[in-house]
């Protein structure tokens, strides 16, 4: 790789070199400790002499801002800091559009000391202690193998074939989703899913109906591509389907393991929903992104495989089944849309990671995604047996558990009025991470309470971490 450098004319050869290095080292272009090419062949390629670029480097050097190693060669010396680029003295034509997002709240963006205790409550996050690293690097040596085959072209926009038929079937097999291999579209994770949802069928001014309280990445989502988002309130039972308004277009929900609060949508309330956006000619999206986990009761139908109109779309993530630096995720789309959405999908990104996508094929065509499950729903009942005794024990004079039948996170709700925010300092204090339901809330206030993952927490890590917080609540009071 050549440096960039331009010489112009053939005056004061040496003086256009060391001003170009020097601007490029002040500017960062050039960082601390990038290894400049030799004169020799930096002559070469500029065609200048020898003498002109080792005159520049020795002015640099005696500038202090190269070093020569002996043996190694001309470093950028390791003290500079690049200026800062000075501030834009004229907007944009499109800076409101960049302030709009700018001004978007993102809570689960976590921050710089969010996953950083050495006991996390951390939502959405599976335990990393148990991910099958064997068996998976086997599988990625597979996937090389099939790309050292391969013509290095593009892959098929809706996924590899061989993935699409193993996530059908795992689907079909854990979920009970009715779907074939041509239904089915591979993203990158289930955000993508939610995204190319909303391309499609978001409009400005059109009204999108989400829960309340609810993930907030989807309703921002449906929010920047202009939509009118309503949030509907959710109870017991689920999602309230009296209270979604007419000219409704889009219905986003989480009736398996409802986010935040945990609790699973009734069959009645299923059934509804369906009756509802029949009725409002709307899609439901239908988001399962950790019901692989259930602990207790018979399992209920996924509100896909109870759809007879086409209208709900299905979106599956891998994120907490194996680990969402994997970025890997489905969406089941109903007729009506699985075209446009693989246009949509063609244009945004024009297919995921093909060697993941092979890995990924092997992984659960080998039977190791449902070995992991497995192992994986043992480790998290025994978090979740552990976590509902303190919630429900000593700790129940504060909070009251949101009953929950599946998930990697369970919701306590405050019973009495706690000052959260130095709950949440002080817990950090003693190395123990919590993260309360402020953020979750969008269209009204905000019930006090703590969403509590136990994806991230050892079992022997439960009751020494879950101590400290009763400690400090004995001291609040």
């Amino acid at each position: 790789m050549e440096l960039h450098v331009v010489i112009k004319g053939d005056r004061d050869l040496t003086g256009q070199l060391y001003r170009q290095l020097k601007d490029a080292i002040r500017a960062g272009r050039l960082v601390a400790g990038e290894k400049l090419p030799p004169s020799r062949l930096l002559a070469e390629q500029l065609g200048l002499s020898r003498k002109t670029v080792a005159e520049a480097y020795a002015r640099l050097g005696f500038d202090q801002l190269l070093v020569g190693r002996v043996g190694s060669g001309t470093f950028v010396a390791d003290a500079i800091k690049p200026k800062a680029p000075p501030a834009a003295a004229a907007r944009f034509a499109g800076a409101s559009a960049i302030e709009r997002w700018i001004r978007m709240d993102t809570p689960l963006r976590h921050s710089a000391p969010a996953g950083h205790s050495r006991y996390e409550y951390i939502g959405g996050a599976p335990a990393r202690s148990l991910f099958p690293h064997d068996e998976w690097r086997r599988c990625v040596l597979h996937a090389l193998r099939q790309g050292a085959r391969s013509r290095g072209l593009y892959g098929p926009v809706e996924g590899l074939p061989e993935l699409r038929a193993a996530i059908a079937r795992h689907a079909a097999f854990s979920r009970g989703v009715r779907c074939g291999i041509d239904d089915l579209i591979v993203t990158n994770g289930a955000q993508q899913a939610l995204d190319l949802v909303a391309r499609v069928l978001v409009e400005p001014g059109c009204m999108v109906a989400v829960e309340e309280p609810g993930y907030p990445p989807a309703r921002q989502l449906f929010a920047a591509q202009g939509a009118q988002v309503v949030g509907v309130p959710v109870d017991a039972e689920g999602l309230q389907v009296a209270c979604i308004p007419d000219g409704t277009r889009l219905i986003y929900v989480t009736p398996a393991h409802q986010f935040p609060l945990g609790m699973p949508m009734s069959v009645r309330r299923r059934e509804a929903l369906l009756a509802r956006a029949q009725a409002l000619g709307a899609i439901v999206v239908e988001d399962d992104y950790d019901s692989e986990f259930r602990y207790e009761g018979r399992p209920a139908d996924s509100l896909q495989s109870m759809d007879r109109d086409g209208i709900v779309a299905f979106v599956g993530t891998f994120s907490k089944t194996m680990s969402p630096e994997l970025r890997m995720g489905y969406l089941i789309a109903p007729p009506a849309i699985l075209q446009a959405v693989c246009i949509a999908k063609h244009l945004s990104d024009w297919h995921t990671s093909t060697p993941a996508q092979w890995a990924l094929a092997k992984f659960i065509v080998d039977g190791h995604l449902q070995k992991h499950i497995r192992r994986c729903h043992a480790a998290y009942a025994e978090r979740r047996e552990r976590l509902m005794r303190r919630f429900d024990g000593d700790l129940s004079p504060w909070f009251e558990r949101v009953p929950a039948t599946a998930g990697i996170h369970m919701t306590a709700l405050c019973r009495r009025p706690i000052d959260m925010d130095m709950l949440l300092r002080l817990a950090r204090r003693v190395d123990v991470g919590l993260y309360t339901l402020e953020g979750f809330h969008h269209f009204g206030p905000a019930r006090q309470g703590l969403m509590v993952g136990y994806g991230a927490i050892e079992r022997a890590d439960i009751d020494p971490s879950l101590d400290r917080v009763r400690d400090i609540l004995l001291q609040m009071n």
